[in-house]
Formats: C-alpha cells, structure tokens, sequence
C-alpha cells in the first residue's frame, strides 16, 4: 500500500511512502479490537468506589419495635438498608478492573484497527517537520491545510517532541502521541491518523515487519 507524502500547507510533496499490507490490508478482528478497547479503558478505572454497607453505619442495633401487632413489616435495627440512613445493601467495593490480554491479541487489534482506518482513507502521511516554539495557532493551521479541521486527529510521531505535543495541548480534538505509546483505543477514537513520514519504519519494526 502506498500513499502520498505531503506537507504541513497540505502540498503533494511528490514522495511515497510504502504501508506494510500485513499491517494495514489485514482482514479485522471486531473481537479483537473489543477486547483491546475494554482493556484500556478498564485499565483507566481507579476503582475506589465505596459505599457503607450496615454494619459499617454507626448506629444502634435494637430492635426499634415489637415483631408483630404493630400492623406494619417487622423491623430490626435503624441500620437496615430499608431505612433511610440505613447501609447500602450490595454496594460498590474497591476493585481491581484490570484484566490480562496476550500481546499478539492486543497486536492483531492494533493491526484491525488500522487496517479499518486505510480501508476509510483515513490515514496520512505528513512530511518531517518541527515548531521553532510551542505555538497551538501553527497546529490549528496545518489542520486547515489538510483539511481536517472538524475531525479528531492522532498525530503520530517518530519520538517525543516538546513543542509539538505543547501545540496540541488546548486542541480538544488532537492528540499527539509517540509511535511506541500507539494503541487500539486512540487508533479507533479518531477519525483521521496523521503519521509523520520518519514513524512509519518503527512502526513496521514494532509489529517485527
């Protein structure tokens, strides 16, 4: 699969550059990519949750009334979930969300994932390049270039760069990451990929093409 190489002003710039089939023509795993997305996000999740049940509400545990003839439900103590006040009957406890993937799982959703993108034409390549200084307006231009303006978009780089990653930093719909850190949910979360032209050769060395 080849594609285009162009510049920050969105310029055919006349290169190519030549995307692995095994990376980005596979036939995708929906499952896969499910699985993988789950993980992150589970991944995310602090689990502190907590909610007192009855035996951890301070309270006294007798009897409030008589057991019958009072003409309504029988009762125990004021700390019953029935009441109000009373402990949560089932409630949250912290947990642990995290769960195992294997990594050629995890692989083969990252593959889907971009194989559905170029299935879309969803995937650029942008020409090297750099900010002098972090600036956000030179991000918002070469978004307009490219005519991605109203699209989320993840800009793919080589290796970290402190000035472009500051750039994107109060753009909502950007977000900048290092070819290593790609994963499944940022591939799918965006509507365009956006590689710079010198991360395509360590993605390939990364799913070991």
């Amino acid at each position: 699969m080849e594609l285009f190489i162009v510049n920050i002003t969105g310029e055919d710039t006349g290169k190519k550059v030549t995307l692995n089939d095994s990376i980005f023509k596979i036939e995708p795993n929906d499952h896969a990519i499910y699985l993988d997305v789950k993980q992150y996000l589970a991944n995310k999740r602090q689990g502190t949750h907590k909610s007192k049940e009855r035996n951890e509400i301070a309270g006294s545990t007798k009897k409030i009334k008589r057991q019958k003839g009072t003409g309504t439900a029988r009762a125990g103590n004021i700390k019953s979930p029935i009441f109000r006040g009373g402990g949560r009957a089932f409630g949250p406890r912290p947990r642990d969300y995290s769960f195992k993937l294997n990594k050629k799982v995890k692989q083969l959703a990252r593959k889907s994932a971009l194989s559905y993108k170029a299935n879309n034409n969803n995937i650029k390549v942008l020409e090297n390049f750099n900010f002098e200084v972090p600036k956000t307006k030179e991000l918002v231009n070469l978004r307009n270039n490219l005519g991605v303006a109203d699209k989320k978009v993840l800009l793919v780089l080589s290796e970290q760069n402190k000035n472009i990653y500051l750039s994107s930093r109060n753009l909502q719909d950007v977000k900048v990451v290092n070819v290593s850190d790609i994963n499944t949910y940022d591939i799918v979360n965006a509507s365009v990929v956006l590689f710079v032209e010198n991360s395509i050769e360590p993605l390939h060395k990364m799913f070991r093409i």
